[in-house]
C-alpha cells in the first residue's frame, strides 16, 4: 500500500499510533533540549543561569514560532493535495516552504544579533541575569537557520508516511545535545555559551539530515531546485492555514515576557527562575500531546481531503483519549513527586520551596489541556482558520495574559500561578462549544454525501 493512501484506508487505531508514537517520542526527546539546558545550567552555573535561559525563551520561541508559520502551514497544504492525489503541487508547496524558511531565518538573526540587549531587557532581564541571557541567546541566534530549518522540515517527513524518520531525526538531536552540555558546562567550564552550542550543534546536525533525507533519500516527495522559486499564490496560501500556529507561538512569547515582568516586580529572580522550572516540566508533560496532535494531523487533513468524515470522527475521539490520559498521569506524577521534579534543576533550598509551591497550583487543571490541545489541532488540520486562530489563541491571549494581569494586582504572586489553572480550564470549556458545533456540520456534510451516493446508484 502507498504510505499516503493508507490515511484513507488502513485502521484508524493502528494509523493514529504508528504515527503518533513515534512523534511522541520524538517531542519527548525535543522536550529534553529545554530540560537538559536548565538542568545542567542550575547544577553546573548557577541559579541565575537558569533566569538566564528563561529570558531568552521567547527569542527561542519566536524561532519556533517561523518554523511552524512555514512548516506546519505547509504540511496541511500537503497533506490535502496528497489526499486529492495532487503530488506534485505538494512538492512544490514543500520546495516553497524550504525557501521561505531560510529567508526568514537569516533576517531574524541579523536583527537579533544587532538588537540583542534591548530585547533581553525588554524581555525582564535585571542587570545580573543580563549576561548569562546574552550568553546563551548570541550563540543561539547563530545557529536560527539550522534549528528553523530542520523544525519545520521535520513536519512533511510526516506528511510524507514516515513518521519513524521524523522521530529518529528529533532522537539524534537531541541526544547529541545531552551529550554535549555537559561537556561543555562540566568539563570545557564554557557555562552559558556552551550551552547555546550544544543546543545550536544539535541542530545542524538534526536540519543535514532532514534535508538528505528529501534530496537523496526514499522519501515520496521529492525536494526539486524547481519548486525553490516563491509562488505567490502557494506563499499565501502557507502564510494562511500556518498563522494560528504561528499566533499561538508569538502570543506564547508574549506570554513570557510578560510573565517574566510580572515576575521580577512580586518574586524578583528567583521566581523568574522557579517559573522557568516549571516550564520545563510543563513542556515535558504537553510535548506528548502535540505529539498525539501531530500524529493525527496528516490522518486528519488526508480525509478530509478525501471526504472520508466517519475517519476523521474516529480519529479526534482516540487522538483526545490518548491525550487526556498522557495529562492525567502527568498530573498524578507532579501531585506525588513535586519536590524530586523541582530538584532535577535546582539544589538551592529557596529554589526548590518556590518551585514545589508554584507546580503544585500552576497545574491543578492539567487534566484538560490534552482535549484543548487536540481540539485546537483538529481545526487547523482541516484548514478552518478562525476557529483555529481563537481556540489556539483563547488560552494565552485572551485569557492567560489579562489573568495574569488582574490577578497579580489582586493577589500578588500567588495571583500569578493561579492565572494558569484559570486559563487551561476556560480555554478547554471554548474548545469544547466549538468543536461541538462543528462536528455537527460534520455529520451534516457526511449525510448530504450519502445521499448523493444513493441518488447516483
Amino acid at each position: 500500500m502507498d504510505k499516503t493512501n493508507r490515511l484513507g484506508e488502513e485502521k484508524i487505531s493502528k494509523l493514529l499510533v504508528t504515527f503518533s508514537a513515534p512523534a511522541i517520542i520524538g517531542m519527548l526527546v525535543n522536550a529534553m533540549y529545554n530540560v537538559i539546558d536548565r538542568a545542567v545550567i542550575g547544577h553546573g552555573v548557577n541559579e541565575l543561569g537558569i533566569a538566564g535561559i528563561t529570558i531568552g525563551f521567547p527569542i527561542q520561541i519566536i524561532m519556533m514560532a517561523f518554523g511552524m508559520l512555514i512548516g506546519i502551514g505547509a504540511t496541511s497544504l500537503v497533506s490535502i493535495r496528497l489526499g486529492e492525489g495532487k503530488k506534485e503541487e505538494a512538492e512544490k508547496i514543500m520546495g516553497n516552504a524550504v525557501t521561505l524558511l531560510v529567508v526568514i531565518s537569516i533576517v531574524l538573526t541579523i536583527l537579533g544579533l544587532i538588537f540583542l540587549d534591548p530585547l533581553l531587557k525588554a524581555f525582564g532581564a535585571s542587570e545580573a541575569v543580563l549576561p548569562y541571557a546574552r550568553d546563551y541567546v548570541k550563540v543561539i541566534l547563530v545557529g536560527m537557520i539550522f534549528g528553523t530549518l530542520g523544525f519545520g522540515m521535520n513536519n512533511f517527513i510526516r506528511a510524507d508516511g514516515n513518521p519513524k524518520i521524523a522521530m529518529l531525526t528529533m532522537l539524534i538531536s537531541a541526544l547529541i545535545n545531552a551529550i554535549l552540555a555537559p561537556i561543555f558546562i562540566f568539563i570545557f567550564r564554557w557555562g552559558m555559551v556552551g550551552a547555546g552550542l550544544a543546543t545550536s550543534l544539535a541542530q545542524v546536525v538534526s536540519s543535514t539530515w532532514i534535508m538528505s533525507y528529501f534530496l537523496m533519500g526514499k522519501s515520496s516527495l521529492k525536494l526539486r531546485s524547481k519548486n525553490l522559486r516563491l509562488d505567490s499564490r502557494i506563499v499565501r496560501k502557507i502564510l494562511t492555514i500556518g498563522t494560528p500556529p504561528f499566533a499561538m507561538q508569538l502570543s506564547n512569547s508574549l506570554l513570557n515576557v510578560i510573565l517574566n515582568k510580572t515576575l521580577i516586580v512580586y518574586g524578583g529572580d528567583l521566581a523568574i527562575s522557579g517559573m522557568g522550572i516549571i516550564n520545563s516540566i510543563q513542556t515535558l508533560m504537553l510535548m506528548p500531546v502535540i505529539g498525539v496532535s501531530q500524529g493525527s494531523q496528516p490522518i486528519i487533513g488526508y480525509n478530509y481531503g478525501a471526504k472520508k468524515y466517519d475517519r476523521i470522527k474516529e480519529t479526534l475521539k482516540l487522538a483526545i483519549s490518548g491525550a487526556t490520559i498522557i495529562v492525567v498521569i502527568g498530573f498524578v506524577l507532579t501531585r506525588l513527586f513535586p519536590n524530586q521534579f523541582i530538584g532535577i534543576f535546582a539544589s538551592d533550598e529557596e529554589l526548590i520551596k518556590f518551585g514545589t509551591h508554584a507546580l503544585f497550583i500552576f497545574f491543578l487543571c492539567l487534566p484538560v489541556t490534552g482535549f484543548q490541545i487536540i481540539g485546537a489541532n483538529y481545526f487547523q488540520a482541516v484548514s478552518k482558520m478562525k476557529p483555529a486562530m481563537f481556540l489556539t489563541l483563547s488560552r494565552q491571549v485572551l485569557i492567560l495574559i489579562p489573568a495574569i494581569l488582574i490577578l497579580s494586582k489582586m493577589f500578588g504572586l500567588d495571583g500569578v500561578l493561579y492565572a494558569g489553572p484559570l486559563a487551561d480550564f476556560s480555554a478547554a470549556v471554548l474548545t469544547g462549544i466549538w468543536l461541538w458545533k462543528d462536528l455537527k456540520h460534520l455529520n451534516k456534510d457526511e449525510d448530504e454525501d450519502e445521499d448523493l451516493l444513493v441518488l447516483e446508484d
